[in-house]
């Protein structure tokens, strides 16, 4: 099978095949993003040592799996390591070896150790076997790459990237591996040979993310809105209990997360981290912060500013769609079926935030459509605190080069219509921003309409129209 997209992160593992030096990959991100897949397709499953941790496992079961791989490599012993000294330093011996496989092409040795917080289970020395097994052998060998996986985010933050001991400025690069844009979805399925519209493939984004095992498991002989009936809320859908297992596996205690996870579902336009402190199930200090981080890490939430505030304090707010539509519509209190949800007040306003979320998603490929890839911005969302009726931008693009866009998006099934009261509406949002913000930029109203804008109508104050297609855009 060829590999969907992962262009750069392609240019990466070559890049770490070609180096004249050792290299330590870490691969990480959320789970089911697709981090063992891209490794192993990448080398057509030819390691010079492969071996993968077990969830839920001892320290006895880690190392019985560790050398049953050892030996299908080519190690000799057959009793199981005493500890994970021993066993890293089987794994040097078989490394050492003149039979042990090498990259056909660069002649390195690779070593790929898949799912490896698994391996650290309590009260083990695989962290300091693993330290010791770099620090004083893999770290002097030019043509060895060892790449490191897990869906354990916590776990590779904090002893890996950001640890301060023996791993402290080991890790030479690093793959971040984040959900499919539109366009990489749009390839999943012509690869999967699923004959799907494009607003289908908008709306899968929108419940499922850009979450390849997600988007290979649709049934091609069924509407998108049926596939998310059979997947999520059938009894025995594989995704009915997906958002909880999805917490389990990244955080090795996640009730934190899954608080502040909570709290923020309940404001669309974000949190702020004095906010969540004083939530009691939340509470404030270290623990707040580690968690805020490993969450922006997984790409479930984004750390943005206020525009009017930028120093008092970042807004924190969920973009990953799955989560939202969980929260939103839990699997376990539906009393009847996703179809009978459609066309309803609560699945309307649903798509409108999950749209959004979409488009906060795309930001780079909206900076492209605007031709401003180049110029330096920040994103913002802002809110009127004075005005009323209240206005709200949810995304405001604020340029080097003295312009704001003030983003506002559609999802609708058919082409936009620009009323008159529409444009009135934008009128009070960028005549308010303007008059409490002080900012003396041009400001380019943007719409984001999922179909566009009805033929012939009035673009009223509307600078530029960004469509659904063009969201597919690279």
């Amino acid at each position: 099978m060829r590999i969907v997209g992962r262009k750069r992160e392609q240019v990466i593992i070559q890049d770490c095949l070609e180096s004249p030096r050792p290299e330590f990959l870490v691969v990480y991100g959320r789970r089911r993003v697709g981090k063992t897949y891209l490794i192993r397709e990448f080398f057509h499953n030819r390691f010079s040592f492969y071996a993968s941790g077990v969830p839920r496992e001892k320290t006895k079961e880690q190392l019985k799996y560790f050398q049953e791989s050892l030996k299908e490599y080519g190690t000799e012993e057959s009793k199981i390591p005493a500890d994970w000294t021993e066993a890293f330093s089987r794994l040097r011996k078989l490394l050492e070896s003149e039979k042990v496989t090498r990259d056909p092409f660069s002649g390195k040795r690779v070593v790929f150790l898949d799912e490896l917080p698994w391996m650290d289970t309590a009260r083990s020395d695989f962290k300091t076997a693993l330290d010791y097994f770099w620090n004083t052998w893999g770290s002097a060998q030019p043509d060895l790459l060892l790449i490191v996986c897990g869906s354990a985010t916590s776990w590779i933050i904090t002893h890996l990237l950001n640890d301060r001991g023996g791993f402290y400025n080991r890790v030479t690069r690093r793959i971040h591996l984040v959900p499919f844009s539109l366009q990489e979805c749009e390839l999943l399925m012509q690869e999967n040979q699923t004959n799907v519209s494009r607003r289908q493939i908008l709306m899968g984004y929108m419940v499922f993310g850009g979450i390849p095992f997600y988007l290979n498991l649709l049934d091609s002989r069924l509407s998108m809105d049926q596939n998310v009936e059979e997947l999520v809320f059938k009894e025995q859908g594989d995704l009915r209990y997906e958002y909880e297992r999805l917490f389990d596996s990244l955080f090795r205690n996640a009730e934190k997360h899954m608080a502040v996870i909570r709290a923020l579902s309940g404001r669309q336009g974000g949190l702020t981290r004095t906010e969540l402190a004083a939530m009691p199930e939340i509470g404030d200090g270290e623990p707040l912060t580690k968690t805020l981080s490993e969450l922006t890490e997984c790409g479930f939430i984004r750390k943005y500013s206020h525009f009017s505030k930028p120093k008092q304090g970042s807004l924190f707010q969920i973009v990953d769609p799955f989560i939202l539509f969980c929260l939103r519509f839990p699997p376990e209190k539906m009393k009847g079926s996703w179809l009978s949800m459609i066309h309803t007040p609560e699945y309307y306003a649903w798509r409108g935030l999950a749209f959004e979320t979409l488009c906060l998603n795309h930001v780079d490929q909206i900076k492209g459509i605007l031709g401003i890839q180049g110029v330096q911005s920040q994103e913002y969302s802002w809110r009127s605190r004075q005005s009323d009726p209240g206005a709200q931008i949810d995304l405001m693009i604020n340029r080097r080069d003295d312009v704001i866009n003030l983003c506002e998006m559609k999802f609708t099934t058919e082409p936009f219509s620009i009323t008159p009261e529409f444009e009135r509406q934008m009128i009070h949002k960028m005549e308010t921003f303007r008059k409490e913000t002080g900012s003396r930029k041009a400001i380019h109203l943007t719409l984001i309409s999922a179909e566009g804008i009805s033929a012939g109508g009035n673009r009223g104050s509307v600078t530029q129209i960004i469509t659904g297609d063009d969201l597919f855009r690279t």
